[in-house]
């Protein structure tokens, strides 16, 4: 087949710097040309807090309907936006490898812990205000929206610092900007931080599909399983105050392990777990965890007054 793959992508600058890499991926494999279609959604256009407008979804909805709709072949999404529930019309193609799945903070070169007292903070994300407030309750959270390049601009303006993902600064080569790469020990990414989701249509010609699939890293697939299965045991969305992070063990095991930590984070105080078992069984693994996460009170920190 000589058509160009047409792929659905949000129009933010991380978004498209995404898409670009998974369509250059996509074009070496498939010896085919890649188009993007570029989609605006509903976070793109609705500046409210995420805990407002509903954030599972509101960055994938639209993009999902230009391949449902036949507008475009497959979907590029960043994985920690995408709900954990299965959507009519498509399904999973690929997971390509993942970046640095922790939190930056970037603060002009301060690391958290020289932040003075009362210095004020930005995220707009519950999980990090949340984790941030355990580790330094005399910092002020600000909440935020916008997009990179805008949040990092307003540091050392009206904020002394914001809270970023890793991966994002990485792919828009502005990791020089981040001042400390935080230990997820102390503050849990979110599921699935730092991946990418490639979605195709349920009726996706072969020929597409097998070249989107080529994408996959079984490593990474297995990590954000084990992530995502927690996520959605605990029936948390993307936005809710939750993090989860694994590991693969090294080549060479008899059997690759998944090492899952995760934890629920409140107001009053947090809940950190973590398990350990075959990749095989990574699905079962976040499940286990969320079910003795949920035993230590797990559900009662979720729904604790925002910070």
């Amino acid at each position: 087949m000589t058509d160009a793959i047409r792929l659905a992508t949000r129009r933010s600058h991380l978004a498209l710097t995404q898409a670009r890499w998974v369509a250059s991926c996509l074009a070496h494999v498939s010896g085919r040309s890649v188009e993007l279609v570029e989609v605006v959604s509903e976070g793109d256009v609705n500046s409210a807090p995420l805990t407002r407008i509903g954030g599972t979804g509101v960055f994938v909805g639209a993009v999902r309907a230009a391949v449902v709709d036949g507008l475009a072949d497959a979907a590029v999404h960043s994985l920690k936006d995408l709900p954990t529930a299965p959507a009519a019309g498509v399904r999973l193609a690929a997971v390509p490898v993942r970046e640095d799945a922790r939190d930056a903070l970037c603060a002009n070169g301060s690391r958290l812990a020289d932040l003075p007292a009362d210095a004020r903070v930005g995220t707009g994300s519950p999980r990090r205000a949340a984790q941030l407030h355990l580790l330094r309750p005399d910092l002020r959270v600000e909440a935020i929206r916008g997009n990179v390049d805008t949040r990092l601009a307003r540091v050392g303006d009206d904020l002394d610092a914001v809270l970023l993902a890793a991966a994002g600064l990485s792919r828009l080569g502005r990791l020089a900007d981040a001042s400390e790469m935080l230990d997820p020990d102390d503050m849990t990414p979110a599921p699935g931080q730092g991946a990418l989701a490639v979605e195709v249509s349920e009726d996706a010609p072969d020929a597409v599909l097998a070249a989107i699939a080529a994408l996959d890293d079984p490593a990474t697939r297995a990590c954000v399983t084990a992530e995502r299965s927690m996520l959605a045991t605990l029936e948390a969305g993307c936005s809710a105050p939750v993090g989860a992070l694994a590991s693969l063990s090294e080549p060479g095991y008899w059997e690759p392990e998944v090492f899952l930590r995760g934890g629920v984070f409140g107001a009053s105080r947090g809940i950190r777990m973590s398990i350990t078992g075959t990749a095989a069984a990574a699905e079962d693994l976040g499940r286990e965890l969320a079910s003795r996460l949920l035993e230590a009170g797990a559900a009662a920190l979720m729904t604790e007054p925002n910070l």
